[in-house]
């Protein structure tokens, strides 16, 4: 009997693994796989359609400077800005004490695999301490017969057992943040989208203003045909 017991662990493991992780490199696959091993919080939400086409999301989500420039223009909260870095990792920051990193580790036509790295300080989430994490996102997206959907899918492990134990009180309302919070982000970045392809020459003069030069490069050449 305990010779099966390592069987049978590793035939659980397997089972509660998604279904995409053999798609990832393997370096990727072994991180992912660490994440939905420990993983305190685990999310998923749909979004409702919109009328926008696919291939104008994917445009936001291939440059997220200019993603990020759009979202504040929206004028929705917090206001993030998003920085690219040599590795072509990419990270967003709201001023305040939210910050993350992602690291696009697999892409096909409307499938896409994040690693993410995430850091709230302390109070910015109302908790009386930092709290960090790693995340495992699956974000599926399709055109349907009403528009654009989507389905996101997270795995949080927090970064350390010391965190963990002292965030179990606050459990409950970290997930409820963390849940409310991708479900708003999700949303949003399908409405301005939407935005975008109805009305691209709406965001042009707020963009001037924002003043960042790569997201007025992007928008002119992407939504302008310049």
């Amino acid at each position: 009997m305990r010779a099966l017991l390592p069987i049978l662990l590793v035939c659980t493991l397997q089972a509660q693994a998604p279904a995409f992780l053999d798609q990832l490199p393997p370096a990727a696959q072994v991180e992912a796989m660490d994440i939905v091993n420990r993983a305190d919080f685990v999310f998923e939400t749909r979004t409702e359609p919109k009328h926008v086409r696919m291939s104008t999301m994917e445009k936001l989500f291939d440059h997220p400077v200019l993603g990020a420039a759009m979202w504040r223009n929206c004028q929705f909260v917090p206001g993030f800005y998003a920085f690219i870095h040599p590795d072509g990792a990419w990270s967003i920051d709201d001023t305040r004490g939210l910050h993350g990193t992602l690291r696009l580790v697999y892409k096909r036509p409307g499938h896409r695999v994040y690693l993410v790295e995430g850091r709230a300080e302390k109070g910015r989430l109302k908790t009386p301490f930092a709290v960090g994490a790693k995340m495992l996102t699956s974000y599926r997206y399709w055109e349907g017969k009403n528009g654009f959907e989507s389905h996101l899918q997270t795995w949080t492990a927090l970064d350390s057992a010391v965190l963990g134990a002292l965030s179990r009180p606050f459990r409950g309302y970290i997930k409820g943040r963390q849940d409310e919070f991708i479900a708003y982000i999700n949303g949003n970045v399908a409405t301005f989208g939407e935005f975008a392809e109805l009305s691209p020459r709406d965001f042009y003069g707020p963009l001037k203003r924002d003043g960042d030069p790569m997201a007025l490069r992007e928008f002119e050449a992407l939504f302008l045909g310049k």
